[in-house]
């Protein structure tokens, strides 16, 4: 484990099997930046959830374009949301409820559309009345390269981990995103 981002620029990353990131708002350098995306691009597998994927780098367009999207806002802080699942026969997300209740923070997101999308979430409107009815998707898994990027933005808080939907789509998604062995 490491904790800042130049652990980013090591070249030993392309024998990793998957990389999960947790920097918020955080920012990574160029030649760093760089290295992770080729590792990944090579087969590394790239996993997170919440803003410490989605809300980390935000000056850095190709970790965004790797990612699948970044975020934007969440109306009302920590509110209470469905999550719906969108593709039932995922491995992923398969044998879970179709719909199920979650409090956190709803994430607005700029999302990739060639992700695919596994749940979704529809905002109410409520704290943010020109959003109403808008579905943004919470889970995704994409290809960049040869290397598989698994992201959910469900997670802000440590108690969120007990509830077994998250718990099941996060170590799943995980699991999915890992380079194969081989």
């Amino acid at each position: 484990m490491a904790t800042e981002t130049a652990a980013f620029a090591d070249p030993s990353i392309h024998d990793l099997s998957l990389i999960i990131p947790i920097f918020t708002m955080s920012k990574i350098e160029k030649a760093e930046v760089e290295n992770l995306t080729k590792a990944v691009e090579n087969g590394v597998g790239l996993a997170g959830h919440h803003g410490g994927m989605s809300d980390a780098f935000r000056e850095a367009t190709d970790y965004q374009f790797m990612v699948g999207g970044q975020w934007v806002a969440h109306p009302g802080n920590v509110i209470d949301y469905t999550v719906d699942i969108v593709k039932p026969d995922d491995p992923i997300v398969a044998g879970l409820k179709p719909s199920f209740p979650y409090t956190s923070e709803q994430y607005y997101m700029h999302v990739d559309p060639s992700n695919e999308v596994l749940a979704t979430t529809t905002f109410s409107g409520e704290h943010a009345p020109w959003v109403e009815g808008v579905v943004m998707p919470v889970v995704w898994k994409r290809h960049h390269g040869k290397g598989r990027v698994f992201h959910s933005t469900l997670g802000h808080s440590v108690k969120e981990f007990d509830i077994p939907e998250m718990a099941t789509i996060l170590r799943r998604g995980m699991n999915w995103a890992a380079r194969e062995e081989g």
